[in-house]
């Protein structure tokens, strides 16, 4: 997706209101974050990378990754590589700004099925630091010698190669809990929600466009931004998961509700797609997302919000994590049909749906 971050996003309709650039010292900065997990994974891949000379090491590890993801520091290979695996967790934890109780984050996986073969019969195997963006650049693995091998981002190779990654699809959720708690201490959710059933926009079916992502990467974290004024008058965002969306290229039907408009004052509302390889900080992006919103006003007519909601994203974060994918404009509880994105990397077949009072 990252030839996508280099296109121009549409202009706000004259309705929009312009948000200021905000203060040096107010934003929020991106370089700890993608550096601690960046760093962190780099390290480990170099120190699982080396503890492979240890055969007793190397068939344990090569056993385990048969079966599926790894969760290294449950893996009890050998004591030295549990202790740096921990070590690599905690520092992932802090960069994401997550609790301790998320528990372990760092795991190895197979980079392609097609390595297994080649695995269980006892090749030796590279190792690499999952990359933190989509960008072409080559892969940077290690050898059990310490030697850097450099691999073509676009073609896997025939040698085994171990990748060590965030477990984003345990991270995300946990992430999007510490955004909607951030969210809603500065105000800008869980807004009052109107008495009787209300309108829904609920997706039939959803497709992103193919961007040939390198063979390294795993399959994607979704989660959209749900954005409208609720019935205060006041800007307001939803953080909503979209689990099943884990490739580009497929077309799925998950039937679920993606805006809610019992919470919102005008039916109209907007959406932001948003993609996590790994490298979010999830409490700088609610600060950023809520510092935005708190500057937009209600002016008795609805204002688009996709525009105010991207600006609020640092600009090193569209090179990295989390990754603009799409946007939609002023859905509303009429909205029906085939919905192009903004960016046209992707479409939403949506429909009304009533949701009924209990």
């Amino acid at each position: 997706m990252h030839a996508l971050r280099r296109l121009l996003l549409p202009l706000c309709t004259a309705l929009a209101v312009a948000l200021p650039a905000l203060p040096a010292t107010a934003a929020p900065a991106p370089a700890a974050p993608v550096s601690g997990v960046a760093t962190a994974l780099d390290t480990l891949a170099r120190q699982v990378a080396g503890s492979l000379s240890d055969h007793a090491v190397r068939d344990r590890l090569g056993a385990a990754l048969l079966t599926g993801p790894v969760d290294l520091s449950a893996l009890r290979a050998d004591a030295a590589l549990t202790g740096r695996a921990q070590a690599a967790d905690r520092a992932v934890r802090t960069a994401k700004g997550l609790p301790e109780a998320t528990g372990s984050l760092v795991r190895a996986r197979l980079a392609t099925d097609a390595m297994r073969a080649a695995l269980a019969s006892g090749a030796t195997p590279l190792v690499a630091a999952a990359p933190n963006d989509d960008e072409d650049a080559a892969v940077v693995a290690y050898a059990p010698d310490g030697r850097q091998v450099r691999l073509d981002p676009r073609r896997a190779p025939a040698q085994p190669v171990v990748v060590i990654e965030v477990d984003v699809a345990k991270a995300l959720p946990a992430g999007l809990d510490v955004v909607r708690r951030e969210l809603a201490r500065n105000g800008v959710t869980g807004a009052a929600t109107r008495a009787g059933g209300y309108w829904a926009t609920k997706v039939n079916a959803v497709r992103l466009s193919d961007d040939e992502e390198p063979w390294i990467k795993g399959a994607a974290e979704i989660y959209s931004i749900v954005g409208g004024f609720g019935l205060d008058g006041k800007a307001k965002v939803d953080i909503v998961q979209l689990p099943y969306l884990d490739h580009d290229g497929t077309t799925y039907h998950p039937n679920q509700l993606l805006v809610h408009f019992s919470g919102y004052k005008y039916d109209l509302a907007d959406v932001v797609m948003m993609e996590d390889d790994g490298d979010t900080n999830y409490q700088q992006l609610a600060s950023a997302i809520a510092t935005a919103l708190l500057t937009i006003f209600d002016l008795g007519v609805y204002i688009p919000l996709v525009d105010p909601i991207l600006s609020a994203i640092p600009t090193s974060w569209w090179t990295d994590d989390p990754d603009y994918v799409d946007s939609w404009y002023t859905l509303s509880t009429a909205s029906s049909g085939r919905l192009n994105g903004a960016a046209a990397n992707g479409w939403l077949e949506v429909s009304p749906y009533w949701v009924s009072e209990l």
